[in-house]
């Protein structure tokens, strides 16, 4: 009989991408995807261990699967991800109802690991220190059939003191450029008309084979490659960002005017201790290029408060720097020590209600600029991507939901006399109403069926009707 899987996610896009590829290697070794409000036989856990309260998650998690497990008869639940590379055996000895545990490099030995664990009837542990093959030459299950994600590289050569990403990704490594773009073609060819660039430290790409202006070079030939629409990265690092970048995403039409820059602290003292290679002046300098190269750009970051030593001075610094960038959006962290860090044995650590206090300081400035930067586009026209999962229901009238080309999620009521948007369709609204974190376009302008549409469509058609043969759509983007 046909097994069924899960796999459930936390963390990051690298994290929601390797699950795609780990949903990709166990149907192409024949498991299913389990329907919903069903019991699957295989639940696959992909971890994240930035944050301290991921440890806590994954183990409550756990410990809810443990009966569940004990009235299922051959269920197996297996671990990944950034967690498992970092705990490896932890996790069996504090969950012993685990079958499998695989790290960040062998996503693709997950099959042969569950097999290994029912037929030997113990737990499999098995964590590489280096990739043995690239990410991305595994089958891949993906969740949309509009956008995708492409990694460009994997791995982070950073030293950041807060951050335990490196030792659970390992150095930097780069794909190349032909073979990049030769999956970005083959999207598109499947309906796809929105890719997202991945990796730790996106404009650092190319560093491996020895070419500093390769990011921007790469942002310049998404921009030929016919049908697809929209060109987006994540993340950068202000230390790597050059002007050469900058020109490509304002002289690439299919480059949205859209830039995630983490910042992390807005003190140069702060910075240092972070091991954070840049400093506010630089980081100001960078917001100041791109907005003058794209007025209109959308910009968000990245802040952790109550770094160890951080005092009410820097703190001031952080909301400086936030006021002068006025970011549209901001992911922000209160500092939490993770062990194998330098910062985790660091001197004056903050006492957790003064992390809170600045935190609930910080969100208010943060909500207030982002609110007043979404008021300054009412009246104005957007095309919104339709995307699936984002819908809303305001006054009992259904809206349908996307991201406009600057990545700001947008409500739009439909109109009656135009077609039917599906996901992945492009339409045409007017802003009416501006929310801290979205937009309302009560006034719907165009509706334009596209490719990815059709893809859409397909798929939605093949889960309806499964076994039956389906062609693929073959009209243009627009």
């Amino acid at each position: 009989m046909t097994r069924t899987f899960q796999v459930r996610t936390y963390g990051c896009q690298m994290n929601a991408h390797d699950s795609e590829r780990i949903s990709g290697v166990l149907e192409a070794a024949g498991y299913t995807p389990v329907c919903e409000g069903e019991q699957a036989d295989v639940v696959v856990f992909n971890t994240c261990a930035v944050r301290e309260n991921a440890d806590n998650r994954l183990y409550g998690n756990l410990g809810h699967l443990a009966p569940i497990k004990a009235g299922h008869p051959g269920m197996q639940i297996a671990v990944g991800g950034c967690m498992a590379q970092k705990d490896r055996g932890e996790v069996v000895r504090r969950a012993p109802w685990v079958d499998v545990v695989f790290g960040t490099h062998n996503l693709g030995s997950l099959p042969a690991l569950l097999d290994r664990a029912r037929v030997a009837e113990e737990a499999q542990v098995e964590i590489l220190e280096s990739l043995d093959v690239f990410p991305s030459t595994l089958p891949t299950r993906r969740e949309s059939a509009y956008a995708a994600w492409v990694s460009i590289s994997v791995g982070c050569n950073n030293t950041c003191t807060f951050c335990i990403v490196p030792a659970l990704r390992g150095k930097e490594k780069d794909r190349r450029p032909g073979d990049i773009l030769a999956e970005i073609e083959a999207l598109v060819a499947e309906g796809v008309i929105e890719i997202t660039l991945l990796g730790q430290n996106v404009n650092a790409y190319g560093v491996e084979f020895g070419d500093r202006g390769a990011f921007a070079d790469l942002l310049r030939a998404c921009g030929d490659v016919e049908g697809l629409e929209r060109v987006r990265f994540t993340s950068p690092h202000p230390r790597d960002f050059t002007d050469d970048v900058i020109a490509a995403m304002a002289e690439t039409p299919n480059v949205m005017p859209q830039l995630h820059m983490p910042l992390q602290s807005g003190s140069d003292r702060v910075l240092q201790a972070m091991r954070r290679s840049y400093r506010a002046e630089r980081y100001l300098g960078i917001i100041d290029r791109v907005r003058t190269a794209m007025p209109d750009a959308a910009i968000t970051t990245d802040i952790i408060v109550g770094f160890p030593g951080e005092t009410e001075e820097d703190f001031q610094a952080t909301l400086d720097v936030v006021r002068a960038s006025r970011f549209s959006s901001a992911f922000t962290f209160q500092y939490s020590p993770r062990p194998g860090t330098p910062a985790a044995t660091m001197d004056d650590q903050i006492p957790k209600h003064v992390v809170q206090d600045r935190y609930n300081r910080l969100i208010a400035v943060v909500e207030e600029i982002a609110w007043s930067e979404n008021q300054r586009l009412e009246g104005r026209t957007v095309e919104v991507l339709v995307a699936e999962g984002e819908g809303r229901k305001d006054d009992a009238t259904a809206r349908i939901s996307g991201r406009a080309a600057d990545n700001r999620l947008v409500h739009v009521q439909p109109d009656p006399s135009l077609p039917v948007p599906r996901p992945g369709d492009l339409v045409t609204a007017e802003v009416t109403y501006a929310a801290p974190h979205h937009l309302v376009a009560d006034r719907m302008m165009d509706v334009c069926h596209t490719r990815a549409g059709d893809a859409w469509q397909v798929r939605t058609q093949a889960v309806e009707n499964p076994g039956v043969a389906l062609p693929m759509p073959t009209v243009p983007a627009r």
